[in-house]
């Protein structure tokens, strides 16, 4: 039972919403937010405390309750993903191009295509934005207020689901980077890693209009 101080009745209505919170995630196919959530509690039920709470009971477990972005979801222990993961064969493995757009996105977001295109120093094709959208790990954002109003892109829940993150702000930092060997270290004075953002529209974007399919001009990587 969970201790509550206004007495069993009120113990008894929080343990029954916890149930009801464990069995919604557990059969869920993807991951819910506390609105989706507060629907299927008690009226007046702490969805995040709740929440919290579960987090504890899991802790140490085989499965974890995570949170990625502003979502939850049952997920295998990090500890044990590597055992248990099952070798599957992928129709179509990511090329390096789209793996390089896809950092840059993560780490500059929101990002255009031109400006992810400065930062690699080749033109990106359309084809690699489409296929990085198809996994769902990245999305159109808006549209930038400057001449052209280009699209702005920035990552999603499932890309930080897939990769173990729980916000961006979990994306590893320059020591790590250059730990790992992805970046030299003999770096420029004052070099900083960007810091992504995944908040709202910026001053500088415009929603998307209901129309919007992104750029239409596919163009092969070079």
């Amino acid at each position: 039972m969970i201790d509550e101080p206004f007495g069993d009745g009120l113990a008894e209505v929080a343990e029954r919403n916890l149930r009801v919170l464990e069995a919604l995630l557990f059969a869920s196919t993807e991951p819910l937010t506390p609105e989706d959530i507060a629907p299927y509690l008690g009226e007046g039920a702490d969805v995040p405390l709740l929440l919290e709470r579960l987090v504890e009971r899991y802790r140490g477990r085989g499965v974890n309750l995570v949170r990625r972005g502003d979502k939850w979801a049952f997920r295998t222990a990090s500890d044990l993903a590597l055992m248990l993961r099952r070798e599957e064969t992928e129709s179509r493995q990511l090329s390096r191009a789209a793996l390089e757009v896809l950092a840059i996105i993560a780490y500059h977001q929101p990002a255009t295509r031109a400006e992810v295109e400065e930062v690699r120093g080749v033109q990106s094709g359309g084809a690699t934005f489409d296929i990085l959208m198809q996994t769902g790990w990245i999305r159109m954002r808006g549209r930038r207020r400057t001449p052209g109003r280009p699209v702005t892109y920035g990552t999603t829940d499932t890309f930080l689901d897939h990769f173990g993150l729980e916000s961006l702000s979990d994306l590893p930092g320059l020591e790590e980077l250059k730990g790992a060997g992805l970046l030299s270290s003999q770096l420029p004075p004052g070099f900083q890693v960007p810091l992504p953002f995944d908040g709202p529209l910026r001053e500088d974007e415009d929603p998307l209009e209901p129309d919007d399919q992104g750029e239409p001009e596919p163009v092969e990587d070079e």
